[in-house]
């Protein structure tokens, strides 16, 4: 296309930034986290204000829309277009200067909040919005949405806190917005003083109308704000460049009350009347969003109400008289931090959760955020309900209860035809009651496409046509993100499901949670960008891909993005043959952390190897796939001919080695790790011939996995020896069982599915044995690749429900054993396949009883088997490393055991590190009393 090359090449000579036309980059903008896909004709990044003008004016003279873009977590639609998307989180994300003594920031628009809350915290201060996508969402995005968040009962909205504003118009104009009508466009004035009557009357009073402009904030007696009334216009007036936003001072102590109702209805129905003690929350959530075991005190539905205070024990009591004034079913007080954050991270993964509905049926936004009056809460949440039903629909509210929003996604068909008529019919209706509520379509996350159309039906058709006459003062060309807000699109066009294959698509796991379509497991990903928060006490392991590059096609959504073009055909269009998601995927570390720390379970490690598994079909692989993925038959042939001393010779340095890290794809960075001369099971079989019988006790079945059989056989060894001591008897299962993990890691799905065939045939030999594990990786590759792989073989599942780790071997086969006293701090990782499958709730006990003290860092170790030694892998694997196991090690006490359960970080600690981590096993061995004297002394 002639034109867009022109388009291209006049934006690459204006803009000092960066300019990206390809497939990957406008496949990763498509979407945000709303229904609704547009493709874009292009990406900039612009650098400074300079570029943002640059930009537009060859927008301009080419007659392109803009749309500007930050965290892309906008739900209604609004961070999409068709024309060129300005991406602001690359460059212009700093914090230009933060002053104390005047409690304000001048922020770039691409700085993410909690950054900004960072910089603020060691003053004492903070902003005061904070939706739940705080790790993720820009300023930018907040002024253009007009954000809120869990604390606007305190500190209102973005709106309420932003001071000046620097924007640039689609004609070029620079403006300084601010009040008494500082900075605005020619005829904005008298349109505005012409229509004073209707803004007076025709705006509906409520703590969150955040629907249309905020015209209201030109009235004289509000200030004539021109900063205030550009918050919520969603990109459709003016691009922002710069922002002096107000700083609050945060509470020195807090405490949550957590007020358990019967209801939803009772929660609603309660909250305004909290607002009077002075809270800082009062957000609202029902059972159907609260996983087991949550801590949560008995009830139907919740309120989580913070107090703040100069000390702790005044936090405390402003919590104790919510709680006295509050008729509850029950109630819970926390105030530790670590217990708050805990119940925090409950409420702010709704957004999350709430996609799937309690049975798995798939739930979307749309009317995601609608407000009404506080006090009308309560009887509007029954007549949600009521016309939900009428509809056949369902969803599950939550929000901000104590500003009158309403979260819900709901379990709209936009897959078919008459699914989409019924969405919209089911849309025009929840506008009118919303509106006999006096309430507003929007009250956080703007109009966007999603609820544009039905503005008339919340401020009549005249305030709508004044809306329109704005936006052409601002933007008269109409190139600022068009078809949002003003002269939208229908609320049922371009919806991003459409474009999706209709009939399931031939894959090779088993995808159980989305019945089997790859399709359904891919629009798992809504676009909340979860994966895109940096590294914190609680940030848990997605995406140390993302953490290490920045890059969002290294992020977990940016991947299921490029998969969801890839199964669309407009934008990637070779199929499974796409190098835009071959490149994409080729830095994911599979360390499974998404499938736990997605609030939707994305799990990208499997679209991983399935993509890998065809991508690769009849075609030659990567060196590495055949030199690592192949590791078990090699390993198992180097024991056989007895040849470790000579590979652990050839491969320790020297041209030798250079030869086989070639040849083997493996980074020359890296160090061939050495093979045992004597594998687990020789050990295991020599000591078997000399010990006596241990008649009578109950037997352990303990796996060999490959990396303990022939790189670790020394955990093994201790392994062997604790459950010993524990009174249990060691077996071994038959040589041949693997877990297959090396062939699924590089998509080799045909031979991984021919492993685990013969894995459960020899496994016959131990029905409904609990099977021990102590590699997690291969723990973690039974339990969920195994019956995902052979889901047509009801043995498998069988044998993933049998395996245990070490940690939980012990606690439930050994329940009297006192294990033996360590007494000493501890560092290191919890593996990340075990933090993501298996979970380490019985490893800590253990630890605990063992007085090894202190907790564990989260993360990936950046090796993760195959990854950190692929060539061109070593720089982001020694990044991931960096992030938190390698500094969490080096600031250890003296006298600090290191723990790594898992051979990749034990090697990674070593190679990186100088340091020997050793697994919970190996520790417990040594602290048991010396065995005695015998001529089985295990070889070295």
């Amino acid at each position: 296309m002639r034109d867009l090359r022109e388009l291209r090449d006049a934006l690459e000579q204006a803009v000092r930034g960066d300019v990206a036309f390809d497939a990957t980059a406008r496949a990763l903008t498509t979407m945000d986290a709303s229904n609704y896909r547009r493709v874009p004709l292009g990406v900039v990044a612009p650098g400074d204000a300079e570029d943002v003008a640059a930009a537009l004016s060859v927008c301009s003279r080419f007659g392109v829309p803009v749309v500007a873009r930050g965290g892309g977590t906008s739900i209604a639609g609004q961070a999409t277009g068709t024309g060129v998307v300005l991406d602001f989180t690359r460059h212009m994300n700093r914090i230009v200067s933060l002053d104390p003594g005047t409690l304000t920031a001048v922020v770039q628009p691409g700085v993410v909040l909690d950054r900004l809350q960072e910089a603020a915290a060691p003053h004492g201060l903070r902003f005061g919005p904070d939706p739940s996508t705080h790790g993720r969402c820009t300023l930018g995005g907040m002024i253009g949405n007009n954000s809120c968040g869990s604390h606007s009962v305190a500190w209102g909205t973005t709106a309420d806190n932003v001071r000046e504003l620097s924007v640039l118009t689609a004609r070029g104009d620079a403006l300084v917005l601010g009040r008494s009508w500082e900075g605005a466009p020619d005829g904005l004035r008298a349109l505005v003083e012409g229509e004073s009557e209707r803004l007076r009357t025709g705006f509906p009073d409520l703590p969150r109308r955040i629907s249309g402009y905020a015209l209201d904030a030109l009235l004289p007696e509000r200030g004539a704000d021109v900063a205030r009334s550009f918050c919520g216009s969603e990109g459709t007036l003016g691009v922002l460049t710069e922002a002096v936003v107000r700083l609050v001072e945060a509470p020195r102590a807090r405490a949550l009350a957590v007020l358990a109702y019967p209801d939803e209805s009772a929660a609603a129905s309660a909250a305004h009347g909290l607002l009077p003690y002075g809270p800082l929350t009062v957000e609202g959530m029902a059972a159907d969003l609260v996983p087991p075991g949550a801590g949560l005190p008995r009830g139907g539905a919740w309120l989580f109400v913070e107090t703040g205070g100069g000390t702790p024990g005044e936090a405390r009591a402003r919590a104790d008289a919510v709680v006295r004034a509050a008729d509850v079913v029950d109630a819970l007080v926390v105030t530790d931090p670590a217990g708050r954050r805990a119940l925090w991270r409950i409420r702010e993964d709704a957004s999350g959760t709430a996609t799937r509905m309690p049975d798995g049926t798939e739930a979307w936004p749309g009317w995601e955020d609608c407000a009404v009056p506080p006090a009308r809460l309560g009887p509007y949440l029954r007549d949600f309900r009521a016309l939900t039903a009428s509809h056949g629909l369902r969803g599950t509210p939550y929000g901000h209860f104590g500003d009158g929003c309403v979260h819900v996604r709901i379990d709209f068909d936009l897959l078919t035809r008459e699914g989409v008529a019924s969405f919209r019919r089911f849309s025009e209706d929840l506008a009118d009651l919303v509106v006999s509520h006096g309430g507003s379509l929007s009250g956080e996350h703007g109009d966007g496409q999603a609820r544009a159309e039905l503005l008339p039906r919340m401020y009549g058709e005249r305030t709508v046509a004044l809306f329109e006459r704005v936006k052409d003062v601002w933007d008269p060309d109409g190139l600022l993100n068009p078809g949002v807000l003003v002269r939208p699109a229908a609320l049922d066009e371009n919806l991003r499901f459409a474009v999706l294959p209709r009939e399931p698509v031939d894959v090779a796991f088993g995808y159980p949670q989305d019945g089997g379509d790859f399709s359904a497991a891919v629009r798992r990903c809504v676009g909340v960008a979860k994966c895109r928060t940096a590294a914190g006490p609680d940030s848990g392991v997605m995406c140390p891909s993302f953490r290490a590059t920045g890059e969002e096609e290294h992020s977990t959504r940016g991947r299921a993005r490029l998969l969801h073009e890839m199964l669309a055909g407009e934008v990637v269009t070779d199929g499974w043959a796409s190098t835009e998601v071959r490149d994409a995927l080729d830095l994911c570390l599979s360390c499974k952390g998404c499938r736990s720390d997605c609030p939707v379970g994305v799990d990208m490690a499997t679209y991983k190897a399935e993509f890998l598994h065809h991508h690769y079909a009849g075609r030659r692989r990567p060196a590495a796939h055949y030199a690592m993925g192949w590791l078990p038959v090699w390993l198992r042939a180097v024991a056989r001919l007895g040849a470790a001393r000579l590979l652990n010779l050839l491969s320790s340095g020297g041209p030798s080695a250079r030869a086989a890290k070639r040849l083997g794809g493996i980074a020359r960075e890296r160090e061939i790790p050495r093979v045992a001369e004597e594998t687990f099971r020789r050990w295991f079989r020599r000591r078997a011939a000399a010990a006596e019988d241990a008649p009578g006790r109950p037997a352990t079945l303990l796996l060999p996995d490959t990396f303990t059989e022939h790189l670790s056989p020394q955990v093994g060894r201790a392994a062997v020896r604790v459950l010993e001591d524990a009174g249990r008897r060691v077996v071994l299962p038959p040589e041949g069982v693997c877990c297959g993990l090396t062939y699924v890691s590089t998509g080799q799905l045909d031979r991984a599915r021919t492993v685990l065939r013969r894995t459960l045939d020899l496994m016959e030999a131990h029905p409904d044995t609990p099977l021990v594990v102590l590699e997690p990786s291969c723990a973690a590759a039974l339990r969920t690749d195994l019956p995902e792989l052979l889901h047509d073989d009801p043995r498998a599942r069988r044998l993933a429900d049998s395996v245990v780790t070490f940690a939980e071997a012990l606690e439930r086969q050994a329940p009297d054993w006192v294990p033996p006293r360590v007494d000493r701090p501890v560092a290191g990782q919890t593996h990340c396949h075990q933090h993501a499958v298996l979970g380490d709730a019985a490893d800590r006990r253990l630890r605990a009883a063992a007085g090894l003290t202190g907790a564990l860092s989260g993360g990936c170790c950046g090796l993760a088997g195959n990854f950190g030694f692929e060539r061109g892998h070593y720089d982001v694997s020694l990044a991931c490393a960096e992030e938190r196991l390698l500094p969490a090690v080096r600031e250890a006490a003296p006298g600090t055991v290191v723990l790594a359960d898992g051979f990749s970080c034990r090697t990674q600690l070593e190679q990186l590190g100088g340091v020997r981590g050793r697994h919970l096993a190996e520790v417990l061995a040594e602290a048991l009393p010396a065995p005695p004297p015998s001529g089985t002394a295990d070889r070295t």
